[in-house]
């Protein structure tokens, strides 16, 4: 059975990512948006780990780790904030956190964190689930690095393979160029917006039939990017 991840984040964004990214790798995610919500779905559910952002509205992140230590939960809980202090962290550990990550993290690192934090937590080896995205004519081996289109192997940049592995992982959910600097890039490095179009336009000479009239990766006018996975199938 698919193991439980409970996330506890009132971003409604970042509640998404950590869903899609959870669920790709083969988690079962309950979600809630306050304090209040996740300590009763805690209780209730019991999840075998849950995520918890510190900086939430009423009941606080701190507040939740605390209720449930005091009621003897002791599912594994990683902390999610943007605070970097060293008290915040000892502060969050203290109240009976596993871990704790700080804002803005990438989702491989998470990915890691949280099979890690189960494997101590449990001490067994948590199954991983394959990491190969297979739909219609595209196929992306994410342990090798390697694409496939029609079953022909087609070249990638290390930087057009992850921007594809995002849009895969994200579909039919609009980006701005800016959301895709932070989520691909990482918001510590410091290009020009106009590098992703750049991308975008590689991307599509390797992997759309016609990349003038692209099918897979639309761009959605005054807005930014968006990935269609329906387009697949035809």
């Amino acid at each position: 059975m698919a193991l439980r991840v409970l996330t506890i984040e009132d971003e409604p964004e970042m509640q998404v990512i950590l869903r899609d990214n959870l669920e790709y790798e083969g988690f079962e995610v309950l979600s809630a948006a306050t304090g209040e919500e996740g300590l009763q779905l805690a209780m209730a559910k019991q999840p075998d780990l849950i995520l918890l952002d510190l900086l939430l509205p009423r009941m606080s992140g701190y507040e939740v780790c605390r209720r449930l230590r005091t009621e003897h939960f002791t599912m594994p809980i990683i902390m999610l904030t943007a605070r970097n202090a060293e008290l915040d962290r000892v502060a969050g550990l203290e109240m009976g956190a596993d871990d704790y990550l700080v804002k803005p993290f990438s989702t491989r690192e998470l990915v890691a964190r949280v099979r890690a934090v189960l494997r101590r937590a449990y001490e067994t080896e948590v199954e991983r689930a394959p990491q190969v995205y297979d739909k219609g004519r595209l196929k992306l081996d994410l342990d090798t690095y390697e694409v496939f289109v029609d079953g022909q192997s087609v070249d990638l940049s290390l930087r057009e393979f992850e921007l594809l592995r995002f849009f895969v992982r994200s579909p039919n959910r609009v980006y701005d160029r800016l959301q895709l600097l932070d989520l691909v890039w990482g918001q510590d490095t410091h290009v020009e917006p106009r590098t992703v179009d750049v991308h975008i336009r590689r991307l599509r000479k390797r992997i759309e039939r016609d990349d003038a009239n692209p099918e897979l990766i639309l761009t959605v006018r005054g807005v930014g990017y968006k990935f269609n996975d329906r387009a697949l199938e035809s």
